[in-house]
């Protein structure tokens, strides 16, 4: 198949987001496709995280980029921010002041769907410049930002291309929508385009099984035209052998981390741990809201017992080797309506490496489901069940996932089954 991939998020961009299509673009070359990849220049992007380490991994594709409207440039004059917010708001953590309402307000009813929209006509102008030098036979769209999702539905209206959606997260049912307090007319709008990259969409492609039946309710037809593409995972990214070597029992998190998640749960199963006397650290690899850190920092002048290390967001190749490194993970599913069917990318790399997951979110979701089926670990709902869970490893550590499991979610197993259905 010749196919061409429209992403805005790419190297030096950090983040899942950003390794879903990296990774899986390498997979299907090197099952034999002819791919290419439609992105925007990096001088004219606005990225909330870089991560420079993944630039060598795009040397064997074949990468066009493009100029942008800078509609995000007009959008932070406008409310006089500087920083780029992260997902789900993990910088701006905490009830938000009267600057930050009104900065909000504006992405969420005037930068519709998003701002990266300035981005999509000259995405469109470049996809036809390739398409009549040689036709592609499909064209991918990955959101979020679910703008890039127009320039598929142009392609297909234009030029009769088969396209395909990529849905890494929901689009009006993402865990932070209210947050933009969108007017009645714009989540109608928002809603409106939705249904449309829904139903015109060859094929849609998406993270869970909970997210199809989500669009399913939104367009019932679309069930038959879903195929789920789990993240996975790359087992070069990891190094051969590197087993835990620590003083006390290490439980590391990677990623960003905001207020929707049960932070509160969280905090009472390793007081809970404390309380009992068990020594441990827990190490943070990416971006916490600040309020998380403050608590755990408080638990850490309460017990001397307990560790904290905050180390920041690190380029992709050191937090691995800090996943290896951990004696357990920590799993967090955002607690909010509809979260069944959230799979994080951290889940995958966290299978990958082999050690033991533990965490809170729905124990019937479909994070859980893989848990179980791979023999990873567990989520749970009651913080003095977790911790005393915890506990239990701190005395004998179990394996993370088997090695049949792991091989299941290696990006290259997942791109063989998509062209395969």
């Amino acid at each position: 198949m010749r196919i061409l991939v429209v992403t805005y998020y790419w190297p030096p961009a950090g983040g899942p987001g950003v390794q879903r299509w990296l990774k899986t673009s390498k997979a299907l070359v090197e099952l034999g496709h002819d791919l290419e990849v439609l992105t925007v220049s990096p001088e004219k992007a606005t990225y909330p995280l870089l991560d420079p380490s993944l630039i060598p991994e795009v040397s064997e594709l074949t990468v066009h980029h493009t100029s942008a409207r800078d509609w995000f440039g007009a959008y932070q004059k406008l409310t006089r921010r500087k920083e780029v917010p992260f997902s789900g708001f993990a910088n701006q953590a905490g009830r938000p002041g009267p600057i930050q309402r009104l900065s909000r307000w504006i992405r969420g009813n005037f930068f519709l769907p998003d701002p990266r929209r300035g981005w999509n006509g000259y995405a469109l102008s470049k996809a036809r410049q390739l398409h009549a030098r040689l036709p592609f036979d499909v064209v991918i769209t990955t959101g979020p930002p679910h703008s890039t999702h127009l320039i598929g539905r142009s392609l297909k209206r234009q030029l009769g291309i088969a396209w395909w959606a990529d849905f890494r997260d929901p689009w009006t049912d993402i865990y932070y929508y209210e947050q933009f307090y969108p007017t009645p007319w714009a989540r109608s709008h928002d809603s409106s385009l939705e249904r449309s990259v829904l139903t015109e969409a060859d094929r849609v492609l998406t993270v869970s099984k909970d997210l199809v039946r989500l669009f399913e309710e939104k367009v019932p037809d679309v069930q038959q035209r879903c195929h789920v593409l789990p993240n996975g995972y790359d087992p070069f990214d990891f190094s051969e052998g590197l087993q835990p070597n620590n003083a006390v029992f290490t439980l590391t998190y990677t990623g960003t981390l905001t207020l929707d998640y049960p932070v509160s749960l969280v905090e009472s199963a390793l007081t809970h741990v404390l309380e009992a006397g068990n020594a441990f650290c827990l190490r943070l690899v990416g971006r916490p809201a600040n309020e998380f850190v403050a608590s755990m920092e408080a638990l850490e002048n309460r017990y001397t017992h307990f560790k904290l290390e905050n180390l920041g967001y690190l380029p992709h190749t050191e937090s691995v080797g800090f996943l290896q490194a951990s004696d357990a993970l920590l799993l967090l599913i955002p607690d909010l309506p509809n979260n069944k069917g959230i799979l994080t990318g951290k889940l995958f790399e966290y299978i990958g490496s082999g050690r033991p997951i533990w965490g809170f979110g729905p124990i019937d979701g479909d994070a859980q489901e893989i848990l179980t089926q791979s023999i990873a670990g567990s989520l749970f709902e009651d913080p003095v069940a977790a911790s005393e869970t915890l506990r239990n490893w701190m005395i004998e550590c179990p394996n993370g996932a088997s090695d049949q499991a792991k091989l299941a979610f290696t990006r290259l197993g997942l791109a063989k089954g998509l062209f395969s259905t």
